[in-house]
């Protein structure tokens, strides 16, 4: 057993440049498993500094200086976070409290319903049944509003942390944006001489998260501006929440769009009924699921994700749960690291080959 358990190390990791790589791979995941949540603001900063750097990189191609650029972008930047903050945060506040208030209107009209599903489907639905499950859904939402009472309350004192992460992050992104030569460089000197395979998966994984960073960017923008149109020409209650739901679940790739998909339904029944409104509307939202699943994510991401169905939904399960939303975001892209370190990896003949010419000499 011990020969065996040598032979392994001795095949996979002989070769220096890997074990290296290993190691930092290691440290990486501690830091982020045991820091994360304290290093949100930076994280969160590195995101957007990679969604901008694009705009930057383009013009400086048409001849800006870098620092000129850099201001113009994040200027920009400025400018949309205060548009978001002063025009749709008020507007999702204002619709959120008035679906709050709508809440025990919807229990009730549901508890109707529920109690004539016998009449309807006698066959499938007994009195019984139908008094068991609307009591339960009821003391489920009155449970509910106790937590979302709670919630607000224990979160009140962080109000204070938010200000800090909006004074922080831009900061930050602009620093990250300005320096960036710098800062590489810094980390370069830290890293050893001899860093061949580093060096492979640093430029695969800086091409790829930058292109996937943007790609699901302008993803969210296009998915949640088109449902924001299609919900106001319809005429559907709480058009700004829903269409910010609908925008924000393409983050979790097959998933998200599943979970999103029951407000939009419960919202458009409790407004229209089984009418042919309703019918309308999640015709319509099925095409613009349709399109976003089948013309708008190979078009932004037909370079950048490589990787089967089941591994994403792997790797959104294992990164999710150790690193909650953020695991979520990064999933597709620590998915790639994954693929990138196994793809650079010394292979088992390659790194055999050498071990035994080196015992026969």
């Amino acid at each position: 057993m011990l020969n065996i358990i040598k032979d392994w190390l001795h095949r996979y990791l002989s070769d220096y440049e890997a074990l290296v790589l290993l190691v930092l791979l290691i440290v990486g995941f501690v830091v982020v498993l045991t820091l994360g949540y304290t290093l949100a603001p930076v994280i969160a900063a590195l995101v957007l500094a990679f969604l901008m750097q694009g705009m930057i990189n383009c013009l400086e191609r048409k001849g800006l200086p870098h620092l000129l650029a850099v201001n113009l972008v994040f200027a920009v930047f400025i400018a949309v976070v205060l548009v978001f903050l002063l025009l749709v945060v008020p507007l999702l506040w204002e619709q959120i409290t008035h679906l709050l208030n709508e809440i025990p209107h919807m229990v009730r009209v549901g508890q109707k319903l529920l109690k004539s599903l016998p009449e309807l489907y006698p066959g499938f639905v007994s009195e019984q049944q139908a008094v068991v499950i609307a009591d339960t859904i009821s003391h489920r939402l009155a449970g509910l509003g106790q937590w979302v009472l709670s919630f607000s309350l224990s979160k009140l004192p962080g109000a204070l942390g938010l200000l800090i992460y909006l004074i922080l992050v831009p900061i930050l992104i602009f620093f990250f944006l300005k320096d960036k030569a710098q800062l590489l460089a810094w980390i370069g000197s830290l890293l050893p001489a001899r860093r061949r395979l580093i060096n492979q998966v640093a430029d695969e994984m800086n091409e790829q998260t930058a292109n996937y960073i943007r790609g699901k960017a302008i993803e969210i923008a296009i998915v949640g501006v088109v449902s924001f149109i299609a919900f106001e020409i319809l005429e559907l209650d709480y058009a700004v929440l829903l269409a910010l739901l609908v925008g924000f679940s393409v983050v979790i790739p097959y998933i998200g769009a599943t979970v999103v998909t029951l407000p939009v339904a419960i919202i458009a029944f409790f407004q229209w009924g089984f009418s042919n409104d309703f019918m309308v509307l999640m015709v319509v939202y099925g095409i613009i699921q349709a399109l976003d699943g089948n013309v708008l994510v190979p078009l932004l991401f037909s370079e950048t994700v490589n990787l089967h169905p089941v591994a994403i939904i792997i790797a959104i399960l294992v990164f999710g749960g150790l690193w909650g939303f953020w695991g979520v975001f990064f999933a597709i892209p620590l998915a790639t690291l994954c693929k990138a370190v196994m793809n650079v990896w010394p292979s088992v003949s390659d790194v055999g080959v050498s071990i035994d010419s080196r015992q026969d000499q």
